[in-house]
């Protein structure tokens, strides 16, 4: 995931339109701040919604939001938090698409990443670009499935590590298409970029908002996107299913959750106060400058959204081998 720029703007849309919330938020222990655990590091893409959502909750609640940071493990230890901790609204999750990933990539995780958590809302997707050096020689995805045909063996693709979204997107594109292509992990997207502009691997999938100014500057080639729409940050460039790909659509995301539980009421409100924010032009211009395609999934829709997203990624996982102890 990468860093998105304009936080404080987002923050500043988000604490306006939380209002909604209401001072009727039935939180426990007033004094207590609600502690949101984001399980990735800080200044990605995840944080960063995190910390503009955040002013906006505290404000409106009156408990003052702090955001912690517990990343490791594909975002394992710092879940494992939100689903441990106590049932009075005052420890949610900032989570990823790696939460329905990880149940495939790693043996045995502490919690079910369906049972033991209470959506609350799926907020973004993060739209996904393939991207290619351009001294390889094609500029379109058909071009690109010619060249596999013709020169097999001769492409490395490279990803944020295995079992990443990067990693799966690719597998996709292998499953969907048929063209061959060997797998590079890299420990993050920053290095990859690194090898991708200097050529040590030929194309990989990254988040739009990470590699604009590289594709502007003509260092690194689009040739599609991966989500239904096109991105309003590379308008030019088509989908999968523009360039030829009809089966092809993925994306990660962004949602909230809360531990297994959380009561009904205190849910809904959250939802409210989230979709209020989410809801207004304002927010959806701002979010859609920095490459991200808003959802409108609240606590009714999002429990079968993480289900079919689970369903859909193992199948994924198991294909591209990426199981790990």
């Amino acid at each position: 995931m990468t860093t998105i720029p304009g936080k404080r703007g987002l923050a500043l849309l988000l604490i306006m339109a939380c209002a909604s919330f209401g001072a009727s938020a039935q939180l426990a222990a007033p004094e207590k701040p609600i502690r949101m655990v984001v399980p990735l590091t800080a200044g990605s893409t995840v944080d960063a919604v995190a910390r503009a959502l955040g002013p906006g909750l505290g404000r409106t609640s009156g408990h003052p939001v702090v955001v912690e940071n517990v990343a490791g493990a594909g975002g394992i230890p710092g879940t494992a938090q939100v689903v441990k901790a106590a049932k009075d609204g005052l420890t949610l999750g900032m989570i990823s698409s790696n939460h329905v990933i990880n149940p495939g990539i790693y043996k045995t995780i502490p919690y079910d990443s369906i049972r033991d958590i209470t959506p609350i809302a799926v907020l973004a997707t993060v739209p996904l670009v393939l991207v290619v050096n351009p001294k390889l020689p094609v500029r379109s995805l058909q071009e690109l499935r010619e060249y596999a045909k013709a020169h097999p063996g001769a492409l490395n693709y490279g990803s944020a590590g295995n079992g990443s979204t990067l990693h799966l997107a690719s597998e996709l594109l292998i499953s969907e298409t048929g063209i061959s292509m060997k797998h590079v992990p890299y420990r993050g997207t920053g290095p990859l970029i690194t090898d991708l502009i200097g050529g040590q691997v030929q194309l990989a999938f990254v988040s739009v908002s990470q590699v604009v100014p590289q594709v502007n500057a003509g260092t690194l080639r689009a040739l599609a996107v991966s989500t239904a729409v096109r991105s309003s940050a590379l308008a030019d460039v088509p989908t999968m299913v523009e360039a030829g790909v009809p089966g092809y659509s993925f994306d990660a995301w962004i949602a909230l959750i809360g531990p297994a539980g959380l009561g009904k009421p205190l849910v809904n409100q959250y939802a409210a106060a989230v979709k209020t924010a989410m809801g207004s032009a304002q927010a959806q211009a701002a979010i859609a400058g920095q490459g991200l395609l808003m959802l409108d999934k609240g606590p009714d829709e999002a429990p079968a959204f993480f289900q079919s997203e689970l369903i859909k990624h193992q199948k994924l996982v198991k294909q591209s081998g990426a199981t790990l102890d």
